[in-house]
């Protein structure tokens, strides 16, 4: 967790398995995050036991139902935290974690202000959560991304937010490691978190 001062927000980093708090993706935007004024907590949603079995599987990153269970703790423990308990909450989800950060904003309405997917899955949180979300959400998805981007296009629909959003960035792929591709990303997702923080 890094917190700079004054900042306006927290974003929780939530990712289904493959990566995690020690990913340099993750960990590349994140300090973008900061720069911009943002705290930021980069969390495993699975434990290193689950981690090395999904390695195998792939089959935990796709339990939406625990991952989401992971991240409302996560929330509850900024919750508890004397430096981050008044701070507005943010959730930056990736791959299958983006499905259970939209599960955890449809649960947890009054406290998700804000959500980010990167090249997410929010198909897997049910077209049920997705109409309940209420938290401005902007979906990012590369241009050669094109099965995620179908169903992003389609979630979208389904989302209940008032503000939502799918931004294309293109020439990237799924995992954005094109140049520049990230930094995009980093920028958008900031300028996003940093409006709906103030609002």
């Amino acid at each position: 967790m890094h917190i700079p001062q004054k900042s306006s927000g927290l974003v929780i980093f939530a990712h289904g398995g493959g990566s995690g708090m020690y990913s340099p993706r993750n960990q590349q935007v994140a300090l973008r995050l900061n720069e911009h004024g943002l705290a930021t907590l980069l969390v495993n949603l699975l434990t290193i036991e689950e981690e090395k079995m999904d390695l195998q599987t792939r089959q935990l990153r796709f339990n939406i139902d625990l991952l989401s269970k992971r991240l409302i703790a996560s929330i509850e423990w900024i919750r508890n935290n004397p430096d981050t308990q008044n701070l507005n909450i943010g959730l930056f989800g990736a791959s299958t974690g983006a499905a259970a950060a939209l599960v955890v904003a449809a649960q947890r309405q009054t406290d998700v202000k804000a959500i980010v997917s990167r090249g997410g899955r929010p198909d897997l949180a049910g077209n049920n959560n997705l109409r309940e979300v209420q938290a401005p959400t902007l979906l990012l998805v590369g241009e050669n991304d094109e099965e995620v981007l179908k169903v992003n296009e389609c979630a979208l629909k389904e989302i209940g937010a008032a503000n939502k959003k799918l931004t294309i960035i293109p020439g990237a792929t799924h995992l954005f490691e094109e140049e520049g591709k990230l930094e995009e990303v980093a920028r958008i997702a900031s300028g996003w978190f940093r409006c709906f923080f103030l609002a």
